[in-house]
């Protein structure tokens, strides 16, 4: 089965070397580098790799739709540029959708640090995505390429485009969430401050279920690099 591996870019040059070598140990179809105007080194360092770049407006969810109508692969693994995918955790994801008619899924959430508090979260985290069908883009969404594009991709949204797809994908057909992990950097936590960054994040995801509007939430959601 191929998998393009599609990786939405801005002004990532601190951590994407790492994160498209640590890509490229999969072997899959393709990477895609999809990249919202950074202004650092992020293109010439994903240059040095054999990656496919695809330059469009700065907004997430846009950038993954322009690069996952461009893949080749049978499924389409979206992957934050500070996350990861362990081997287990690909090969596993890979079997599972060989094998069942599952439309796609996602990874449980690891966070990348040693810290006990932020080991609590992942594990709400993935509770959260298994039992209340929250599923946010850090846990690495995989999906088949026929049903990405039969429900039109990712919403143009500012924020909240993964809940938002999850969503939509379900009413496709049966998920997964892999017990496998996405490991996923604690820069975030690391910069904002843990219980500021946890309760942020909570409010944000209840409000935009609540229907509050994307753009507005948009504000309370820095970019932290």
């Amino acid at each position: 089965m191929k998998v393009s591996i599609i990786i939405p870019t801005l002004n990532e040059a601190a951590i994407i070397e790492k994160t498209l070598i640590r890509a490229q140990q999969h072997n899959p179809q393709e990477i895609i580098i999809c990249d919202g105007g950074s202004r650092d080194d992020t293109l010439a360092i994903a240059g040095k790799y054999p990656v496919r770049i695809i330059t469009v407006p700065p907004c997430r969810a846009l950038q993954m739709n322009a690069a996952a109508y461009e893949a080749r692969g049978d499924i389409l693994l979206f992957l934050h540029a500070d996350s990861f995918v362990e081997s287990t955790s690909y090969k596993k994801m890979v079997s599972v959708m060989q094998s069942s008619d599952f439309v796609g899924g996602a990874f449980s959430l690891g966070i990348e640090s040693d810290k006990w508090p932020l080991m609590i979260i992942s594990s709400l985290a993935t509770w959260r995505s298994k039992y209340l069908h929250l599923t946010y883009g850090d846990q690495a969404i995989f999906v088949r390429t026929g049903i990405f594009k039969r429900i039109n991709g990712f919403s143009p949204l500012p924020i909240c485009e993964d809940l938002d797809f999850f969503r939509k994908l379900r009413r496709e057909g049966n998920t997964v969430i892999l017990d496998e992990k996405s490991i996923t950097s604690a820069r975030r936590w690391m910069g904002e401050g843990v219980v500021f960054t946890t309760f942020r994040n909570i409010a944000i995801a209840l409000l935009f279920l609540l229907g509050f509007p994307p753009k507005f939430l948009n504000q309370w959601y820095l970019a932290i690099r």
